[in-house]
């Protein structure tokens, strides 16, 4: 019999920044990804026991260069093609928001352009088929 596991590290939301084969290599000629400012906002911000910030290997889709997932119990959102340092400050807004009113908000506006569905849908696929 299984038993359900609990984290005592509850979080509203986890963002993935991919850095990997494409995402953030300015030598491939791809658009930066502000990796240290990022974790240097967090850490000031105290965000990270309210919106967990993880830097990633590659995320998959390498097509749409500098790409974030943000989990929550709403579900995931994807995001892909940032190109500029106020995307990331748009995210880091968003986060400090999260944690300053310990609610999950909607994404800015802002982020409309950049939001892409990852997976194709599966028709009459269960959950139980993956276990």
């Amino acid at each position: 019999m299984s038993r359900a596991l609990f984290t005592k590290r509850q979080t509203l939301a986890h963002i993935s920044v991919c850095l990997g084969c494409c995402c953030g290599r300015t030598d491939k000629g791809h658009p930066d990804v502000p990796v240290q400012w990022l974790k240097d906002q967090w850490k000031a911000r105290r965000l990270l026991k309210h919106v967990q910030l993880t830097i990633s290997g590659c995320l998959g889709p390498c097509d749409l260069t500098n790409v974030v997932s943000i989990g929550s119990s709403r579900g995931t959102t994807w995001l892909g093609g940032l190109s500029r340092h106020v995307d990331y400050e748009h995210l880091l807004q968003w986060a400090t928001q999260v944690a300053e009113t310990q609610r999950l908000l909607p994404l800015p506006k802002s982020f409309e352009p950049f939001v892409f569905e990852r997976f194709r849908a599966a028709s009459g696929v269960a959950l139980e088929d993956y276990r």
